[in-house]
């Protein structure tokens, strides 16, 4: 098989794998190299299946000794099989970017005789571009579980970010579904690059000639719907694992039917992509909005609110604390409100040290309207229709969403 008939299966094999944004990454290579990037990112593409992609998203094999029950690449699949050479990967990544199909590679790969051997040839493929090739554009390296810890240290080295996938939320689910992989040959290495990123750190400080790993730091994917594992024991362990190895993000992926096996679902059940665009907003909350896990889910309710975005069900769930006075909340109260982001935050801060912020200012600060003018009172006066009441309130923005069935694509973030 050619290298271009290899692509066409291994690219295909990679769409399962949701974790490839290349967000937060600041070039450290800037000096007589071929690419760049922003912190921004670098340009998006679309995939086959509709999603948006930046990188060139590839498996350097489709080989697993592995059987895990929820994988198209199981060892007992009867799929076609195949592999790159790291000389081929090479040349394809700096053909595609020279023809400008891409600027940089995400690269994960099936488990092909050990996790050691694997993490090598991966490791090879991003050595050679960086130090033959001076390429400098963005590297995404998917790190096998189980591999060394040396091994590990040479992809942060030459990788903007490296990751492991966690992939099912218990120890008992990876049991059952993935009995050869175990929990610690998993957050081993996530515990292994969280200190190589912050033992660079510090040797930075020092000195800026020092090498840096992984600049983009980590991250991981967790399969949503495979394993029966509620939503608020999925948000427990992504906050757990936010706090304990500092991971940039945690991605969701609904659970898509791939193989029949007894152990999975019903395989005729499309995937859930509501739920996970509710676990990804879960998500924002708890990073960058001050939200408690309690806060978003209290220890009674397993379940995100299928019909509202979580920061709406918090808000009708504690009407004591509205409507907030958009000239006088200070900022953690602001970001609360449903329809308020944090540009949106700072935009009414900024204006109101001006003048006073008035109901029609607010949509062009960014304000989604629609679902905050009901929390909302502007110069002592509230902002929606009639009085203040959960109950109405709720019932309007039931009425006035999109029906769930028109949401089949969702964005995987919010602002508000």
């Amino acid at each position: 098989m050619d290298a271009l008939g290899k692509l066409a299966v291994l690219a295909g094999a990679a769409r399962y794998d949701v974790s490839c944004t290349s967000s937060g990454s600041r070039s450290l290579w800037s000096k007589g190299v071929i690419g760049t990037r922003s912190v921004g990112g670098i340009c998006h593409s679309w995939s086959a299946d509709g999603r948006c992609i930046s990188l060139l998203k590839v498996l350097f094999s489709n080989h697993c000794i592995y059987d895990c029950a929820y994988c198209v690449n199981r060892a007992s699949n009867p799929i076609p099989r195949t592999s790159f050479t790291v000389k081929e990967m090479v040349t394809l990544v700096m053909a595609f970017y020279r023809r400008n199909y891409i600027e940089g590679l995400f690269l994960s790969s099936g488990v092909l005789r050990s996790p050691d051997y694997t993490m090598e040839q991966m490791i090879r493929v991003a050595e050679r571009l960086r130090r033959e090739e001076r390429f400098g554009g963005y590297i995404h390296l998917k790190t096998i579980p189980g591999a060394s810890p040396e091994l590990i240290r040479r992809a942060g080295l030459v990788a903007d970010r490296v990751s492991v996938n966690i992939e099912l939320p218990t120890e008992d689910s990876l049991r059952r579904l993935a009995p050869d992989k175990c929990k610690e040959d998993i957050l081993g290495p996530m515990g292994a690059i969280s200190r190589a990123i912050e033992e660079s750190r510090e040797e930075r400080r020092r000195s800026r000639r020092a090498p840096v790993f992984a600049p983009a730091g980590q991250s991981t994917q967790l399969i949503v719907g495979a394993s029966p594992e509620p939503d608020r024991q999925i948000l427990s362990l992504a906050r757990g694992l936010y706090r304990r190895f500092r991971l940039k993000r945690v991605y969701y992926s609904a659970y898509t039917p791939v193989n029949a096996d007894a152990r999975l679902p019903d395989p005729t059940r499309p995937p859930d992509l509501l739920r996970e665009h509710r676990l990804y907003q879960a998500d924002w909350l708890l990073r960058c909005y001050g939200f408690d896990l309690d806060e978003i889910l209290p220890s009674d309710c397993p379940a995100l609110d299928p019909a509202l975005d979580p920061k709406t069900a918090w808000a009708l769930r504690h009407p004591e604390r509205f409507p907030v006075e958009v000239n006088g909340a200070d900022y953690e109260t602001l970001i609360r409100v449903p329809g308020i982001g944090e540009r949106s935050a700072r935009r009414i801060i900024a204006t109101r040290r001006v003048a006073p912020v008035h109901i029609e200012d607010l949509a062009r600060l960014g304000v989604v309207t629609r679902r905050a003018l009901p929390f909302l009172s502007c110069c002592g006066r509230y902002a929606g229709a009639g009085a203040f009441n959960p109950v109405r309130i709720r019932e309007q923005l039931l009425a006035s969403a999109r029906p769930i069935a028109a949401q089949a694509e969702l964005p995987l973030e919010f602002d508000a």
